[in-house]
């Protein structure tokens, strides 16, 4: 294969071009044939910088050929030092020669001819550079968040050290932290984080001197309350929140929230919980898929704002977007489903099992392919974790957000270029077709289908759907659906044309389909449970399906703590946070 070409400059191309036509002129040549009759006779031939009367200007012809009219028009040749002189630098005179003539043979004086635009080019470079305009455009971008003039740091540490002083020595335990959180203006459960901060995990408690100092810095540094948040967890240099920096937060949150006393009878279940409102934050929050949280990222989600709700709400399940107990024990519920063996982890076997195998295979097949895991351990060994389930769960039940259209779009782009194409879509169409003609069910052609769903999703590109295609549309759930879930695809299917386009209408409900399906399964398993208690009371048999419960004081619902299953002798205190964020 022969070597491409390497770029050549072409501006000398294009200088040897203007060379030429200039030389060809029937003035140029006549010019020239004047000045070599000069030095034929002898004649000395001096060089002028024309600014006398006998100025010529210098004009372009409709050929971009430099003449002078009145040469041009007298007959008589241009002095050499004209601008549009080819000779090279080394024949032209210095700048100190600019007052010397050039004699004709006529005796006149023939004077340089100075181009207007170059003079006024030279007269611009020698005017004093203005001041940078940079000056006065006042800041935009504020990384830590923008500064308040009104704050009294001074009077702010005033109010900590004074409640510090009805403490004993001065030193707050984390049951203290409570009223030093909100002596540092902050919501009630910013206390762990602030006892952390200032090294209250390694001695147990805070000194008033330390949680000063700590606090001023943070203070002087971090404007805002996303920017305070990421700097009291994160890791030391770190600018960013990873998921195990949330675990003493969120175990505070569980161990004094007055909504989930409950659970401090069933301590085997905190780390569920944790690990399950973990990944609800970062569905939510990590927008960029890096598995960190920046301060940019914490201040465009909503989570700080239901953290400072959690202070005066007493039901968390009324916190529907991280930190409802009913979700959690629903999700939790459906993974112990599928984990047959109760070892925390689930294969492809187990996924498939998933409402009544309404999964393709292909798409199964590419849940454990590592586009949207991130446990690399669990991935070589073609296992899925509970953290991973808590992704897919949340992103097969509500298909409308950005997080699960970037979900499954992931899966979908086999080879990872950003477009579904065609191939694509009949790739995952082609399991569809054959899981309905195993219900009888005569499957649609594959080309009627697609022109149904570019019809659906208009892509701004024919025959390529991209992930901001997908994200305008408001019907993305139907077209994911259409090419691996067979249930769904078939309810869809079987709905009013004007029941689609009212839930067009109504895209912006408060209610989520993940809120409906939480709340639905929640109630079902409470029914179940309810029903299964009085069969074990008739026959006085302490272990049911779902486990002994514990009544609370959350409303006539109760909670539920034990493992959906009789069987398991697997020992929970062994489970330990750190595999859920490997």
């Amino acid at each position: 294969m022969p070597s491409p070409q390497v770029l050549q400059p072409v501006l000398k191309m294009k200088v040897d071009e203007l060379f030429l036509n200039w030389l060809s002129d029937t003035a140029t040549q006549s010019l020239l044939k004047d000045y070599l009759d000069i030095i034929k006779s002898g004649q000395h031939i001096e060089l002028s910088c024309g600014d006398g009367q006998d100025k010529r200007s210098l004009t372009f012809n409709e050929n971009n050929n430099v003449a002078s009219q009145r040469n041009l028009a007298e007959k008589k040749p241009l002095p050499l030092g004209t601008p549009s002189s080819p000779l090279s630098a080394s024949t032209l005179p210095s700048g100190s020669s600019s007052n010397t003539r050039v004699t004709g043979p006529n005796g006149r004086v023939l004077r340089r001819s100075v181009s207007t635009k170059k003079a006024q080019a030279q007269v611009r470079t020698q005017e004093p550079v203005a001041t940078a305009l940079s000056e006065s455009i006042p800041k935009f971008y504020f990384p830590q968040g923008r500064p308040q003039a009104n704050v009294n740091i001074d009077s702010l540490i005033s109010k900590i050290e004074k409640t510090f002083s009805q403490f004993p020595n001065e030193r707050a335990t984390i049951e203290d932290m409570g009223k030093v959180a909100k002596a540092c203006e902050c919501p009630l459960y910013w206390k762990m984080p602030l006892f952390c901060s200032a090294g209250g995990d390694r001695t147990g408690f805070v000194s008033v001197h330390k949680l000063v100092a700590m606090w001023r810095k943070t203070l002087q540094t971090c404007h805002d309350d996303a920017s305070k948040f990421v700097h009291l967890l994160a890791k030391p240099g770190c600018n960013y929140l990873e998921q195990d920096d949330l675990i003493p937060f969120l175990q505070d949150v569980v161990n004094s929230h007055a909504g989930l006393a409950f659970l401090k009878e069933a301590p085997d279940f905190h780390s569920r919980y944790i690990t399950t409102v973990i990944q609800r934050i970062f569905y939510n929050a990590n927008r960029s898929w890096t598995g960190k949280i920046t301060c940019s990222e914490l201040r465009k989600s909503n989570f700080l704002q239901n953290l400072a709700l959690l202070e005066q709400e007493e039901d968390v399940n009324q916190l529907t977007d991280f930190f409802s107990y009913e979700h959690f024990y629903v999700i939790y519920c459906k993974f112990w489903e599928l984990d047959t063996d109760h070892d925390l982890y689930i294969d492809q076997k187990d996924l498939a099992q998933h409402n009544d195998q309404a999964i393709s295979q292909k798409m199964i097949e590419r849940l454990f392919s590592g586009t949207v895991t991130r446990d690399r351990k669990v991935h070589k060994e073609g296992r899925l974790s509970y953290a991973d389930f808590v992704w897919f769960l949340i992103s097969e039940e509500d298909k409308k957000t950005d997080t699960s259209i970037e979900y499954w779009f992931r899966c979908m782009d086999l080879d990872g270029d950003g477009v579904l194409s065609m191939y694509e879509l009949e790739y995952f169409y082609e399991d569809q077709c054959q899981r309905l003609e195993t219900m009888a069910i005569e499957p649609l052609p594959f080309e009627d289908c697609l022109c149904q769903m570019l019809d659906l999703v208009k892509p701004e590109v024919e025959g390529k759907i991209t992930l901001r295609d997908l994200k305008r549309c408001k019907l993305s759930h139907i077209f994911f659906d259409t090419f691996f879930n067979i249930e769904k695809y078939l309810d869809h299917e079987q709905k009013d044309p004007f029941s689609i386009i009212r839930e067009m209408e109504t895209d912006g409900q408060e209610v989520t389909d993940w809120e409906k399906y939480a709340a639905e399964e929640y109630d079902i398993l409470v029914a179940e449970e309810a029903a299964n208690d009085q069969c074990n009371d008739a026959y006085d048999n302490p272990l049911s399906p779902l486990g002994q419960h514990i009544s609370t004081e959350l409303g006539l619902k109760r909670h539920f703590f034990q493992i959906p299953s009789p069987h398991c002798k697997l020992e929970l205190d062994e489970y330990e946070y750190e595999e859920d964020f490997e």
